[in-house]
């Protein structure tokens, strides 16, 4: 297992999670590069889907489901508050080179920085919806930036890098779960997330 996920089922279990089985090919082709190897050994071992019911990591291509986002729409909406909220004056890149991997409730976008050849070197881009700066780079990758958000040291972070709470977050329940369980819960009327009987007739 890739060492940053070892680290990262320590603060959030797989148990609920499943092998996206991504199309490695397909993926390069449709994104134009090759991802990390942390999120690729995450999608091996999670796959996409939502952790406490506050953030989602997206897959490289759509699921089947409408209660996750796709990577095609987060990443231009990402592109598209780069350009209106200032552009190179707030962060000087090309908008071509950030891509989303993630979001919250807040809503913020959590993003790489592809500039570098080398996936593995890529930082992590948080566009904050509710928080200033807007734009804050972090010089580590998808994985580190999950456990230090989840995990014990979470504390540790100064300032907080995103819109929603900690203790959102960090739940009693703290959980991540595939949007294919998501799925099934919802059509059997349990909440997607928890898996708690609904209060409400359509499964949320």
């Amino acid at each position: 297992m890739h060492p940053g996920i070892g680290r990262l089922g320590k603060a959030t279990s797989p148990e609920h999670g499943a092998d996206e089985r991504v199309d490695r090919a397909a993926a390069r082709a449709r994104w134009g590069v090759d991802f990390p190897t942390d999120y690729r050994a995450f999608m091996a071992v999670y796959g996409g889907g939502s952790i406490s019911d506050e953030a989602v990591v997206l897959a490289p291509a759509p699921v089947g489901t409408t209660l996750v986002a796709s990577m095609a729409d987060t990443t231009a909406d990402a592109r598209h508050l780069w350009v209106t909220e200032g552009g190179r004056a707030v962060l000087d890149v090309d908008p071509e080179h950030i891509l989303a991997w993630g979001a919250t409730s807040g809503p913020d976008l959590l993003c790489w920085l592809t500039e570098d050849g080398d996936p593995d070197r890529w930082p992590v881009l948080v566009i904050g919806r509710h928080t200033r700066p807007m734009f804050t780079v972090h010089s580590f990758g998808m994985a580190e930036f999950l456990q230090r958000l989840l995990g014990e040291d979470s504390t540790s972070w100064e300032p907080w890098p995103l819109s929603i709470g900690r203790s959102l977050l960090m739940k009693p329940a703290l959980s991540f779960v595939h949007w294919q369980v998501q799925e099934d819960r919802w059509k059997a009327g349990l909440h997607p997330a928890t898996g708690a009987p609904s209060r409400y007739p359509d499964g949320f």
